[in-house]
């Protein structure tokens, strides 16, 4: 399976972005960066660093959007994914470097290439989707599918009382992106939330990792510490941490994981407390909007199974 790959390179990009890479099933043709967790150009050094981590072959990377469509970036995600992205786990410098083009271009030029062939997985907010579909309108009909991490349906919000993260991050965009017209299915967290990653999970990974995955592994328990740390401040997890960008990458080439529903769907761009919501309609008239599915019920363990998969000695 062809993969384009969208990131904003925080903790659980690069756990998702591991995974995918020590899986036969992905073959990732490009990968392009977001501000979110961090900058863009931050990410795409992160995504670098995480490729020689994997020994990964040369992936070509483009640093995106440094702002959202509306208005201005956040910042980093500090609480969560520490000063650096990667839960203030330092990685050697790189040798590789990003691409020099426009993420449009880039994009683009990727959908001409495998037209018709492309999943675009998205992990964080969708600027460069948005971005790209208003320069090349055409972007649409070249992609086979859509998966993006984001959004939820009858789950409360992450960062606002209905708001998670990546579309609030850039509610524009996820909106345009909707009305597209591509084969979206949204990754929310009404399933991330019950797939959780816990320390006795890490442990026995530790007995059992591959000597491939080694240094992944235990890049994963030093990153995941800070994740773990500010899940319970935010979250009040235990010990544990939702497994938000990973789900929405296995999804993407596995099945039986997930359970989705197709539902009309808009997203709310304005609104003091519903900035970010994404509004369906299950009525007989439902409003103007894109068909998505969503994802509604997870198999927890399996989830958890198969995220380990990749790094464990065969």
């Amino acid at each position: 399976m062809k993969v384009l790959l969208d990131v904003d390179t925080g903790v659980d990009d690069a756990a998702a972005l591991l995974y995918m890479l020590f899986k036969p099933q992905y073959d990732i043709v490009g990968i392009g960066t977001v501000c979110g967790n961090v900058e863009a150009r931050l990410a795409a050094e992160n995504t670098l660093k995480v490729l020689d981590l994997a020994d990964a072959p040369d992936i070509p990377v483009a640093a995106g959007a440094e702002k959202p469509v509306c208005g201005t970036w956040a910042g980093r995600v500090r609480e969560i994914h520490g000063d650096n992205g990667l839960g203030n786990t330092e990685l050697p410098p790189t040798g590789r470097s990003p691409a020099e083009e426009e993420i449009e271009d880039f994009y683009m030029r990727l959908a001409d290439k495998y037209s018709g062939e492309l999943t675009l997985v998205t992990l964080g907010p969708l600027t460069n989707a948005a971005r790209t579909l208003k320069k090349y309108p055409e972007f649409a009909r070249k992609i086979r599918r859509m998966v993006m991490m984001g959004g939820t349906v009858a789950m409360r919000g992450n960062v606002s009382p209905m708001g998670e993260a990546n579309v609030t991050g850039d509610p524009e965009a996820c909106d345009q992106v909707f009305l597209s017209g591509m084969d979206i299915t949204a990754v929310g967290l009404d399933v991330t939330m019950k797939v959780r990653l816990k320390r006795e999970h890490m442990e026995w990974l530790n007995r059992h990792r591959s000597a491939r995955a080694a240094k992944a592994v235990n890049f994963l328990n030093r990153a995941l510490e800070y994740y773990w740390y500010g899940n319970q401040m935010q979250n009040y997890c235990i010990d544990d941490c939702p497994l938000h960008d990973p789900l929405a990458a296995m999804y993407a080439g596995t099945t039986g994981i997930l359970r989705t529903e197709t539902r009309r769907a808009r997203v709310e761009c304005d609104g003091t407390y519903t900035r970010g919501m994404i509004v369906t309609d299950l009525r007989e008239h439902p409003i103007p909007g894109g068909d998505i599915h969503f994802a509604v019920e997870a198999d927890a363990d399996r989830a958890i199974r198969e995220f380990l998969s990749a790094f464990w000695e065969e």
